[in-house]
């Protein structure tokens, strides 16, 4: 089997940017059910076990250990009042939905990618998200990271390939060069190449020799380290099988309705069709 593990709240601000890129319109949902269609169209292609990851909250432990981290602050306000919707209708769906709360989305990711390739039965794990973080969980080309938009498979050569080091070493490299999306700067002066090029050389920041960092810069480069790397601890399910899609629930036209898509209502009416015709059992 192939396990899809999406980023939600990624996809939401996807799709809200696109329809006022594309559009003069604002639907109250209309990113929410842009999302669902993007998972509809997954389900349609052959997907059987599929988890959502959101931020049910702007913020994680991660803000109490450094001042600037990234937080809710600036989204605006029509695209945060369909954070909680998107979380329903995903359920409503049928969709296993992770909330996070304590945790950001990424460690739900990171977490179910670790659950899911422990299960000898999974084939591949496809982590739908260009998040940079993300590419720490690549696996050789079991566990790789999609990215949709750009339609780009990325294995653990495409990692390197791309930031110039092996996935294991991405928190690293993210603390080193900074990750200005999550809010931390990295270490003045150390650009992509050089970092690239320290890691190569030395390993692990913890193994680096003393005096490549200079003062402070070793403590705050373990910080950022910290912050970089994902949590792969999160009890999400216990059994894989539990992310299998068996159909939407009763409440699915209502929602469908709510959110102004009776078209979705219908997509997914004729996926639970053809499901039920193929015995419930979808190839890939």
């Amino acid at each position: 089997m192939i396990v899809h593990l999406i980023d939600g709240t990624y996809e939401l601000f996807r799709h809200f940017y696109g329809i006022r890129r594309f559009k003069k319109t604002d639907p109250p949902f209309g990113a929410v059910s842009g999302v669902l269609h993007t998972v509809a169209k997954m389900l349609d292609d052959g997907a059987t076990h599929i988890g959502v990851a959101t931020d049910h909250v702007i913020e994680s432990f991660r803000n109490d250990l450094w001042a600037e981290y990234k937080t809710g602050a600036g989204i605006e306000p029509v695209l945060r009042a369909q954070f909680h919707p998107l979380e329903e209708a995903l359920a409503a769906m049928g969709v296993v939905v992770w909330p996070m709360v304590e945790l950001e989305a990424d460690d739900a990711l990171a977490s179910a990618t670790h659950l899911a390739a422990k299960d000898k039965r999974v084939e591949k794990v496809c982590i739908w998200t260009p998040d940079k973080d993300l590419a720490q969980c690549v696996v050789g080309d079991r566990v790789v990271q999609v990215d949709g938009r750009r339609n780009i498979i990325r294995d653990a050569e495409g990692v390197r390939a791309k930031f110039g080091v092996a996935p294991a070493f991405i928190p690293d490299y993210l603390a080193l060069v900074g990750d200005a999306a999550d809010g931390f700067p990295g270490i003045t002066g150390l650009g992509p190449k050089t970092a690239a090029t320290l890691i190569n050389l030395h390993g692990h920041i913890e193994q680096f020799p003393d005096g490549i960092l200079k003062g402070d810069n070793v403590e705050r480069a373990l910080l950022f380290k910290h912050l970089a790397t994902l949590r792969v601890d999160a009890p999400l399910f216990k059994n894989v099988d539990e992310l299998r899609w068996n159909g939407a629930t009763a409440s699915f036209a209502a929602v469908a309705k709510k959110i102004g898509d009776a078209r979705l209502a219908k997509r997914v009416r004729d996926l639970q069709a053809g499901s039920a015709s193929d015995g419930g059992q979808i190839s890939k």
